[in-house]
C-alpha cells in the first residue's frame, strides 16, 4: 500500500509538476499577453490622448465655425430681408412706372391732339395772313399804279396848259394877218402852225424822259420794298408819302395855271 501510495504521489507529483510547467508556460504566455495588451493599452492611451487633443481642437474649430455659421446665417437673414424689400420696392416702382407711362401715354396724346389742334388753327391763320399779305400788296401795287398814273395825268394836264398859256401868249403879241402870213410862207394852215409852235424843246423833252425814269425807278424800288424781308412799313410809308407830296405839289401847281388861264 505504501508502494502503491508513494506511486500515487509518485505519478500525482509528476502531474503537478506538469500541470506547475503547463500553468508556469500558461503564466508566462499570460505575461506576455498582459505585457503586449499593456503596451496597446499604452498605445491605445496615446491615440486616445492624441484623440482628445484633436477633438479638442475639432471642438473649439467647430466653435469657430458655428459663430462663423451663425454670423452668415444673420447676414444672410438681413440680406434676404432688404432682397424682399427691394423687390418690393421695384414692384412699387415697376407699378408706379406703369403709371406714370399710362398717364404719359395719355397726356401725350392729349398734347399730340391739342397740337394737331393747334397746327391746323396756325395753318389756317397762316393761309388767312398770306391771303391778306398777298392781298395787301395787291392793293399797294394797284394804289401806286394808280397813284403814279395820277401823277402822269396832272403833269400832262399841266403841260398842256402850259401850252395853252403859250399859245395865247404868242397870238396876243402876234396879229391874226402875221399868223396868216407865216402860215402862207410856210404853205400850211394856221391850226397846223399852232400845232407845230406847241412842239416841246429839248430841254421839255429831256425833263419828261427823266420824269419817266424817276417813276419807273419808285416803281422798282416799290417791288423790291414788296418783296424785301420784314418790317419795311416805315420805307413803304416814306415812298408812298413821297410820291403823295409830288402830286401835290403838282396840283397846286395846276391849280395855279387854271386860275392864270381863267
Amino acid at each position: 500500500m505504501k508502494r502503491h501510495l508513494i506511486e500515487d504521489l509518485r505519478s500525482r507529483l509528476k502531474a503537478n509538476q506538469e500541470n506547475e510547467k503547463t500553468s508556469n508556460e500558461t503564466l508566462e504566455s499570460l505575461e506576455r499577453k498582459v505585457k503586449a495588451l499593456a503596451e496597446v493599452c499604452s498605445n491605445k492611451k496615446t491615440s486616445i490622448d492624441s484623440l482628445k487633443q484633436r477633438l479638442d481642437v475639432a471642438t473649439k474649430e467647430k466653435s469657430h465655425y458655428e459663430q462663423i455659421y451663425h454670423k452668415a446665417k444673420e447676414e444672410l437673414e438681413k440680406k434676404d430681408l432688404k432682397l424682399i424689400n427691394l423687390e418690393s420696392k421695384m414692384i412699387e416702382t415697376e407699378y408706379a412706372m406703369t403709371e406714370i407711362e399710362s398717364t404719359a401715354s395719355q397726356q401725350l396724346h392729349a398734347l399730340a391732339k391739342q397740337s394737331e389742334q393747334a397746327l391746323e388753327t396756325v395753318q389756317k391763320k397762316l393761309l388767312l395772313t398770306n391771303a391778306k399779305a398777298e392781298e395787301f400788296v395787291t392793293f399797294v401795287k394797284a394804289l401806286t399804279r394808280e397813284l403814279q398814273h395820277s401823277v402822269q395825268e396832272l403833269r400832262t394836264k399841266i403841260k398842256q396848259a402850259k401850252k395853252m398859256e403859250a399859245v395865247r401868249t404868242r397870238k396876243k403879241s402876234l396879229s391874226q394877218e402875221s399868223v396868216q402870213l407865216a402860215a402862207s410862207i410856210l404853205n400850211v394852215s394856221t391850226t397846223d402852225l399852232e400845232e407845230i409852235l406847241e412842239v416841246e424843246d429839248d430841254a421839255e423833252t429831256a425833263k419828261t424822259k427823266m420824269e419817266f425814269e424817276k417813276d419807273k425807278e419808285w416803281l422798282q424800288y416799290i417791288q423790291k420794298l414788296l418783296e424785301a424781308q420784314f418790317p419795311f412799313a416805315s420805307y413803304l410809308m416814306d415812298a408812298i408819302l413821297e410820291k403823295l407830296n409830288e402830286k401835290k405839289k403838282l396840283v397846286e401847281e395846276y391849280s395855279s395855271l387854271m386860275k392864270h388861264t381863267v
